[in-house]
Order: C-alpha cells, then structure tokens, then sequence
C-alpha cells in the first residue's frame, strides 16, 4: 500500500436539513436555534496518511510501547489470576471516563448475576467488549468492531447493536437537534465508508503500534459510528490494537486508567485531532500507559501483599481446596458455594469446607444472600481494586 506523509488533515462541515418531529418539548429559544440546516463533519479518509510527528513524541510513545510490552512479558508469566483483575480495572476504568461508576464490590456482585447496580452491569459488560477485542485481535476489521459493540450493549440495548447508527447523532448542546453541539460526526450516510478506511488504517504494519493506536482511537471517536457506547468501544479497540501490534501479549494494560487522571485532556487531544493536530492525542496515550504500567504495578504489588498475608492466616494441607480457592479469590472476590466448586472442581460440600476455613482466618467475610444463598467476599481485594479506582482518578505518580 502506498503511503503518504503530509500535514494531517483537519475535518470540514457540511450543511445537512434539519426536520423536527414537531414534537419536541423545550423552551420557545431553544425550538427557534433548532430550525433550519445544521453543520456536519467531514472526516478526511485516513487509511493511506502516515503521521509526521516530532522526534519527542516518537521517542515517547516507542518508550511507552517499551513500558506496556515490559510489563505484559513480567505479569504474563503469571497472568493468572492477575490477567482478570487487570482486565476488570481496566474496563472500569474505561466505564468512569464516561460517567460510568461503581464499586469493586458491585461489579464483583455483578458478575455473579446479583448486583442491583445498573452501573455495576454495564462495567462487567465492559469487561466483555474488552475480552471479545483482544480475542478478535487478529482481524481488526469492520465485523470486529461491530462484535465489540455487540459485547457491550448486546444486554443493555440490543435494538442498536448488529451495525452501524442510521441517524445523526452530536455530543453536547441540546438534546432536541445538533445546532448548539460541541461536535456534530459525520452523517450516518458516511460511516461504513469512514469505518472501512479507519480499519485499513488499524491494519498496517508500517506504523509504531502506539502512534497507530493514538491516531485510530481518535479517528474512531471523530467518526462515532454507533448511536451509544462509542468510548467504550473505542477504547476496547485500543487493547486490539495493541495485542494486534504485539505490544502486549498476555494481559489487558489498564490505558484507560491513565486516561482518567486528566480527563480534560482527553477530550482537548481528540478536539485538537479534528483540527488536524497529532502531537497531543500521542502524548496523551503515551503519557496514559506510563500511568497505567504504574498503577497497575501498585494493584498487583498491594494483591501480592494480601496473598502472602493469607499463606500467613491460612494453615491447610498443601494439597487443600483451600489453597486454590485463595488464587481464586484473586481474580474473582466475590464467590459463592456453586462458584467455588466448579472453579475448583471439587463437590459442593468440599468447597463450603474451603470457604469456612478462609472465614475463620479472616480472609473472607460474608457479603448478603442470605441463608440459602450466601455470598463471601475478599475484601483486601475490594479494598486494593478500589484503591486503584482512586489513583487513577488523582492521575497516579
């Protein structure tokens, strides 16, 4: 494929009409600012452009690649249990870039089926778009993406997943047309086309893979092909493109929680992509995975901690259920008897010995259900996970 480098492109508009319902409720202004034609992106198609950046930015984001790649080779080696936590931090992370909170403990709950938190569902289906990127790695294509989407919303809102928004959609301003947005995507007509092409794009091998990364999330933003769950989509395509790239491997780097600490920044780097600039999209990502290599060294190093403090409290046989289930635990911290037992593959009874025993030395305490259905939680591990939660907010140092 031939390439070429040149100034990036900025977006341009289109004036597209604009016909209300008529039964739009809102005050007499905002129905007059809502008439008439409205202003469209065009998005410059991308897929031959190669990116001229300064030598700092290519040297930060090859330093960065470094960091990401150094830190999947030494946890990789002992993914499990780690590979799942790192995987669960980062898609709530991914989920509180767009308001999208809950507690290690809900999502915990969450993902036994027993979490009345809305919030909590959507992060464990995060989880899920997460786990079908990296799975779907080795064809970035269009099917691809719309299976990540599927992954995300298939519970939620299934009506608008399986392709591609068929409608205008805009993000801020009012809520009844896309006159007073901030950002208005291209029309609907335009994006299988623009999907196409950013995809080609995510496919090159001639690229850095976290220059590539950076430009492709935010072309993919820019284009915002489904009527909900962009972000989350697209930041589920940066952990494609980085196994795709091979600069990880094994597990799921948390970049979105370096996102979080300058959310601001975000934001301002994808406005400034649209107009035409690289550099601050680049740093940012390179900047997030130095974050998230340091923050997720701090929750595998404060996991590593409770393990040991466990070894200490627990004494069992070394053949014992209850050694696996500490292990268990560590990826999942919140369990109950069934889980137990088909985790481990030991009956039901052995593993409600496993789970007593770890009561008793204070690893587990009992988190609701009831008497017939009691749940058992690890609350070092909430307790770190959350911790996590609140560094990334901070932008950890």
């Amino acid at each position: 494929m031939a390439t070429e480098t040149r100034a990036w492109p900025a977006i341009g508009h289109e004036e597209r009409p604009w016909q209300r319902d008529g039964g739009e409720i809102a005050s007499r202004r905002e129905l007059a600012r809502s008439r008439g034609p409205y202003r469209a992106a065009v998005v410059p198609r991308i897929a031959d452009l190669t990116p001229d950046l300064p030598g700092r930015s290519l040297a930060a984001a090859d330093d960065a690649s470094n960091e990401l790649t150094r830190f999947d080779a030494e946890f990789g080696a002992v993914a499990a249990p780690f590979s799942a936590i790192l995987l669960r931090s980062e898609s709530a992370s991914s989920s509180e870039v767009e308001h999208i909170t809950a507690s290690a403990r809900q999502v915990a709950l969450a993902e036994l089926g027993a979490s009345d938190s809305p919030n909590a569902r959507l992060v464990v289906a995060n989880a899920q778009a997460m786990r079908a990127a990296v799975y779907l790695s080795d064809r970035l294509d269009t099917d691809a993406v719309i299976e990540m989407h599927r992954a995300l919303l298939g519970d939620s809102q299934e009506g608008i997943t399986g392709g591609w928004r068929e409608r205008q959609v805009w993000i801020g301003g009012g809520s009844i047309a896309p006159h007073t947005a901030e950002f208005v995507p291209p029309h609907a007509e335009h994006v299988p086309a623009l999907m196409e092409d950013v995809m080609a794009f995510a496919r090159r091998t001639d690229l850095p893979v976290l220059v590539q990364t950076a430009v492709a999330h935010a072309q993919f933003e820019t284009i915002h092909p489904f009527p909900d769950g962009n972000g989350r989509t697209g930041r589920a395509l940066v952990q494609g493109m980085l196994r795709a790239g091979r600069v990880t491997r094994h597990v799921t780097v948390p970049v979105s929680a370096g996102l979080l600490g300058d959310l601001q920044g975000y934001y301002d780097a994808l406005g400034a992509y649209r107009e035409g600039r690289l550099e601050p999209i680049v740093d940012l990502m390179s900047d997030a995975s130095f974050l998230a290599v340091a923050n997720g060294r701090r929750l595998i190093g404060d996991l590593r901690a409770a393990r040991a403090h466990w070894d200490d409290a627990v004494r069992a046989r070394a053949d014992s259920s209850a050694h696996r289930l500490k292990d268990l635990l560590l990826r999942q911290p919140v369990v109950h008897t069934k889980l137990v037992a088909a985790e481990l593959e030991v009956s039901e009874v052995a593993a409600q010995t496993s789970i007593d025993r770890l009561v008793e030395a204070g690893v587990l305490v009992q988190a609701g259900g009831g008497a017939r259905y009691r749940r058992w939680a690890a609350p070092d591990v909430l307790t770190a996970l959350d911790a996590f939660g609140q560094r990334a907010r901070r932008g950890f140092r």
